[in-house]
């Protein structure tokens, strides 16, 4: 029981799925947060700044990173977002400026209700309109004139992996779809961590949440959660929340506005995640082919083993060895590119569209 209350302990630090006020986050100007990234853009690559929207009307922001040496033909085009709680900034932005490295069009986009992109009330996610965000995305790239709208894949990071399945179960239009660090953020939710949630947690989480949303409606707001990291590591955490703090709250990959390096999700943020399974339809990706990656010690690694035994064939799962759940974000001599880039290769190629991506750079 120790154990159990533990990881609920944990799962609701991270999640954000208590009542406490957030404090105030450190000031900073519009221009230093849309300036800061977490990553060095390369000389190779061009970077600019786009909006679209999505079906429900949310005005979009994303970064659009372009081979400079692309020449006249249409190329093959990545949607990357995640992970949940990030901004493009972070681990998605160097995603995409190493994938357009190596010769694809991609997009790194900030979510509704999070960074640049709108939505109200900020920092709510939702498992419906996060997986219409890759929609979007694809929409945005497929209108390019350099864009090979038939040779388009999208890559999920942490939580937006999920989405990204999701995504690509209802939407024909994406050719294939990779995810790192995959978590199921409906599953982890509802269940908790490891599946630990008893049904008595489960109800009494959403009698909470339920009482909560009365008083957002009095009051006309909604409600944050705490922090979703703390201010300061006491020396008793799980060592998957010391590495999200050592990545998210240390200028490695600190972001202002990024609900996990200074913010909170709201306090009612759980509930359509608790009661819409993002996975259903995980088979109906196929015939189009899926990667998996995780590291071997991240505490996440089932999430991608289980969504592994769900999908149908055609299916690859890559287990980095000694990796960690955050490697992944950033460790660009552990993160395998060069898989990403043979996989993409393949499956986005002259058989299923026009001239194959460079893989001319290696990890």
């Amino acid at each position: 029981m120790k154990k159990l209350t533990f990881i609920m302990a944990a799962s609701l630090l991270l999640l954000g799925q208590a009542f406490s006020q957030i404090k105030k986050a450190d000031k900073m100007s519009m221009k230093e947060q849309t300036d800061h990234y977490t990553f060095s853009l390369s000389d190779k690559v061009s970077r600019q700044k786009v909006t679209f929207k999505n079906r429900y009307g949310i005005i979009l922001t994303g970064d659009l990173y372009l081979p400079k040496n692309r020449g006249s033909e249409s190329l093959a085009a990545l949607a990357i977002g995640g992970p949940f709680g990030a901004v493009k900034e972070q681990a998605s932005g160097l995603y995409a400026n190493t994938m357009a490295e190596r010769g694809f069009v991609t997009l790194a986009f900030d979510p509704s209700y999070t960074g640049e992109s709108g939505g109200e009330p900020r920092n709510v996610a939702s498992p419906d309109i996060n997986t219409e965000d890759f929609s979007a995305a694809v929409d945005f790239l497929g209108l390019q004139s350099f864009v090979d709208r038939n040779r388009i894949g999208i890559i999920g990071i942490c939580g937006w992996a999920g989405m990204a399945l999701n995504a690509a179960a209802v939407d024909k239009r994406i050719k294939a779809v990779a995810t790192t660090s995959m978590y199921d953020m409906s599953r982890v939710m509802a269940k908790g961590y490891y599946d630990k949630l008893t049904i008595e947690q489960r109800t009494t989480m959403l009698e909470q949440m339920g009482l909560q949303r009365w008083k957002d409606a009095e009051k006309g707001t909604s409600a944050p959660g705490p922090r979703i990291l703390p201010e300061k590591l006491e020396g008793n955490e799980p060592q998957f929340v010391v590495d999200y703090f050592n990545y998210y709250r240390t200028p490695r990959g600190f972001h202002p506005n990024s609900p996990n390096s200074n913010g909170s999700w709201t306090a009612t943020n759980a509930l359509s995640f608790m009661n819409m399974p993002l996975l259903t339809y995980i088979k109906e990706i196929a015939p189009r082919p899926v990667l998996l990656i995780a590291g071997e010690k991240a505490h996440s690694r089932y999430f991608s083993e289980d969504a592994y035994k769900a999908a149908a064939e055609p299916k690859e799962l890559m287990i980095i060895p000694n990796a960690s759940h955050v490697d992944l974000y950033d460790r660009v001599n552990i993160i395998s590119f060069d898989k990403l880039t043979a996989f993409f290769n393949e499956h986005l190629s002259q058989a299923n569209g026009k001239v194959v991506a460079n893989a001319a750079i290696g990890n």
